[in-house]
């Protein structure tokens, strides 16, 4: 019994570092060439007083709404073309939080 409940703890961990890893690697391969650095006035990634703004304001729904139709500089989908709305609220929220 207690081998099988390491075995289920130790493989959901183990999902939970590769879901962040894909995550982070989608971050890296779409949101981050303008996001990292705030170009066209992009929110910066872990600026948390700016995406706290934004969340507040607009809501979680609008944020996804822009970054599947575009607003300002960003174009339609950014520059992930393949991304679902539960994809843009998990960047979204990735990109929201402080820099480790």
């Amino acid at each position: 019994m207690k081998k099988s409940l390491l075995a289920l703890s130790l493989s959901v961990g183990l999902m939970s570092l590769v879901q962040a890893d894909a995550l982070e690697d989608r971050y890296n391969r779409t949101c981050a060439v303008c996001h990292a650095a705030g170009a066209a006035g992009a929110p910066r990634t872990g600026d948390v007083a700016e995406w706290d703004k934004r969340l507040q304001e607009k809501g979680m729904d609008a944020l996804v709404a822009n970054a599947k139709n575009g607003i300002k500089a960003m174009p339609p989908k950014g520059m992930c073309f393949d991304c679902s709305d539960e994809d843009f609220k998990a960047l979204i929220e990735y990109m929201a939080k402080p820099k480790s």
